[in-house]
Parts: structure tokens; C-alpha cells; sequence
């Protein structure tokens, strides 16, 4: 089978790209740089952006399966630039998934799409979405989200998978941010409780996936829905931030900050850098001190039932990984 995925050269999308290689599928890879690990692979690539309709459908030519991965991730920056990348990219993958003939788009979401600044503990995929969001990042994907699912009918099967908090060996993202900041003892505990919250390591997130592409198609039970995709191993925050900068021998994160000294600090940080026009991501924001104050640990039910998704790698399994 042919099988596009964009965003293949990043993260998830690599991960995603060499287990299809590894079931013998011919691989095309749709990003905004070359790389070289794709093309050891033997992947194809196309170099560009989601909103270029005319490429996107050059690559998708002859695919039966698209993977959208490829995003504009953050919790900072302009709202158009997220608009643009994950809406307005979005939509054009959709138009070039009809008419190019692909019957079925794959699609990353995330679980802060249904994030309210409240707690979420075993919650399921009937969670709505909030009426306010506090950045960019979650109401663009939850856009996305929505247009994907609208998208299902008797031409294109769309699914949306929500993995939380991938890392992993070879993360970009989260894993080596916890690394840094703990290394220069920019780490504070948010409150004075610690919460569940819900991981998933690369390789389980990438099979999640794959075992959503073969279980889609058009009128399948899994179509037109979302589902939330996890370790089903819910832990606490602080001892998996503890976890993973042991496995380079940082110290703990043990200082603590009052959780509205740090919505406060957090407001004052994004008013700060607004007012001076300041692009880098401020140290704090409102977004993020929620996120380390609440639990988010979610149900596998339907994950389970629906995608036959059972994660292999342990957390365990998965520290030692990102100890080499």
C-alpha cells in the first residue's frame, strides 16, 4: 500500500514512518524540511507547507492512507500562525484527500483540545469541548479536530487519535524541555498536591496509529470518531519528571510554588511579553500552570475495544530506552 504521512520527519511522524516501512508499505513523507533519516528509508519526500494544495496532492497521488501528523506545536506565539498551520492545513489535506481519491486520513490530535483548566480523571471521549481556551495550540487543534471528524462520510473515513504527553528517545519536544530545565534548576511543583496524570512512550503512540489505519475504512465502526490513546498507566506527575531526569542523572524536582502564585506569574509573564512584543515563550504561562496543577489521566475503553490498542512498552521499558 501507498501511505502518506505528514509531518514524517518529526517525532511521532518518524515513528510512524518506519514501523509502515517495516510491514513493507511504500511511504511517502510530507514536511517542511528534507531529512536524511527518511531517506535512508527509502521514503519519499515532499518539501512544503500544508497550505500548498497543489503539493500536497502531488504527493498524495495514488495513496489509499494519509497520516496527518505534521503541526504547529507550542504554547506561545501568533494565533494566525497556529490558524494557518493547523486549521487552515488541515482543511487543505481534506480537500487533497478528495480529490486525489484517498478513503482514508488519519488524524493526531491531542487531549488539551477537551481541556478546561479543571481536572480530567478516567474521563472518556464523550468529555465536550470548553467554550474558552488559554492558547493557541488546543483551539486550533480542536478546529482541526472538528473538521476532520465532519469530514467522515461514503467517500473519506477519518478517525482522530489523542495521544498525551509522548516521549521517548529522539523526542524534539517535551522530553529534552523536562532535561534542560531541570539541568539549570528551572523545575517548580505546581501546588502543594501532586496529580495523576496520563503518558504514552513513542513506540506505543505510533502503534496506536497504525492500528487505527488498518482498522479505517469507509462505514467502520471507528470512523468519524476520536479517541484518547495513552500508557493506560496513570502516575504522577512528578515522579514521571523525576524518572526521566534520573535517567541522566539530574536531581528531583522537590521546590515548590503555590498554584495561584503561579497562575499569577503566568499571567504577568504573557501580559509582559504582549506588551514588549517578546517572541520567545515566556518561562510561565496561565496554560501551563494548569496543566501541572490538574490531573489528566484518561480512559482506554474504547481505545481498547474499537483499535485492539494494548500499549507493549512499560514506562519502565521505555526509561531504560532513554537511558542510551
Amino acid at each position: 500500500m501507498t501511505i502518506l504521512v505528514t509531518g514524517g520527519g518529526g517525532f511521532l511522524g518518524g515513528a510512524i514512518v518506519r514501523k509502515l516501512r517495516q510491514q513493507g508499505h511504500e511511504v511517502r513523507s510530507y514536511s517542511r524540511h528534507y531529512y536524511s533519516h527518511l531517506a535512508a528509508l527509502e521514503v519519499e519526500q515532499y518539501c512544503g507547507d500544508l497550505t500548498d494544495l497543489n503539493l500536497l496532492q502531488k504527493a498524495m497521488q495514488g495513496c489509499e492512507l494519509v497520516y496527518h501528523v505534521a503541526a504547529k506545536a507550542g504554547i506561545w506565539g501568533d494565533y494566525d500562525l497556529y490558524y494557518q498551520a493547523n486549521v487552515v492545513g488541515t482543511e487543505q489535506v481534506i480537500t487533497a484527500c478528495h480529490n486525489c481519491g484517498v478513503t482514508r486520513l488519519v488524524y493526531t490530535s491531542s487531549p488539551s483540545v477537551v481541556f478546561n483548566g479543571e481536572s480530567m480523571e478516567g474521563a472518556d471521549e464523550s468529555l465536550p469541548y470548553p467554550d474558552h481556551y488559554d492558547t493557541a495550540y488546543p483551539e486550533t487543534k480542536a478546529l482541526a479536530e472538528q473538521k476532520v471528524i465532519a469530514a467522515n462520510d461514503d467517500r473519506l473515513a477519518t478517525v482522530s487519535l489523542r495521544p498525551h504527553l509522548i516521549w521517548g528517545p529522539g523526542d524534539n519536544h517535551l522530553t529534552p524541555r523536562i532535561i534542560d530545565r531541570g539541568r539549570r534548576g528551572r523545575l517548580r511543583r505546581i501546588g502543594h498536591e501532586d496529580h495523576r496524570v496520563d503518558c504514552i512512550f513513542i513506540d506505543n503512540a505510533a502503534d496506536a496509529h497504525i492500528l487505527a489505519g488498518q482498522k479505517l475504512s469507509i462505514g467502520s465502526p471507528i470512523s468519524g470518531k476520536c479517541y484518547f490513546i495513552s500508557q493506560d498507566d496513570p502516575r504522577y506527575l512528578w515522579d514521571i519528571v523525576n524518572a526521566i531526569l534520573a535517567t541522566q542523572d539530574i536531581a528531583p524536582v522537590t521546590k515548590k510554588l503555590p498554584k495561584q502564585l503561579a497562575y499569577m506569574l503566568g499571567d504577568l509573564c504573557e501580559w509582559t511579553y504582549r506588551v514588549l512584543r517578546i517572541k520567545q515563550e515566556p518561562p510561565l504561562t496561565r496554560f501551563v500552570a494548569k496543566e501541572l496543577s490538574t490531573a489528566h489521566w484518561f480512559s482506554m475503553e474504547a481505545a481498547k475495544n474499537d483499535l485492539d490498542y494494548h500499549p507493549e512498552i512499560t514506562i519502565e521499558d521505555g526509561l531504560t530506552q532513554l537511558k542510551h
